[in-house]
């Protein structure tokens, strides 16, 4: 089990940039696959983007491909969302969470620990 702590949402006009940090408590971090899901009100969760335990394998939704950036630093138990070229339809509740099973994926079942979220707000 690995608690975590996510950071760095807010307000953001159209068109700009955040990075979104979790932070992991526990010795077992870097066996764990890591994703970003998001919410929007009324809407269910979705899948954002997944890193492997390595951060040599990543996998990320159409619809943020080419504009975010999943990555981790083993060493400092986090793992980053680099968001740019913001949307209003960007505007969620981000979560990280982690999966301990092998390659990234995208379905929600296969993570078992989840941050708190963090509220991501794009303005037009």
């Amino acid at each position: 089990q690995v608690q975590l702590v996510e950071s760095g949402g807010g307000l953001v006009q159209a068109g700009g940039s955040l990075r979104l940090s979790c932070a992991a408590s526990g010795r077992t971090f870097s066996s764990y696959t890591m994703g970003w899901f998001r919410q929007a009100p009324g809407k269910e969760r979705e899948f954002v983007a997944a890193i492997s335990w390595s951060g040599g394998a990543t996998y990320y939704a159409d619809s943020v491909k080419g504009r975010f950036t999943i990555s981790r630093v083993n060493a400092k138990n986090t793992v980053y969302l680099q968001m740019n070229s913001l949307k209003p339809e960007d505007t969620a509740v981000y979560y990280c969470a982690a999966s301990p099973y092998g390659l990234p994926t995208k379905d929600k079942m296969s993570y078992n620990n989840w941050g708190q979220g963090s509220q991501v707000t794009v303005s037009s």
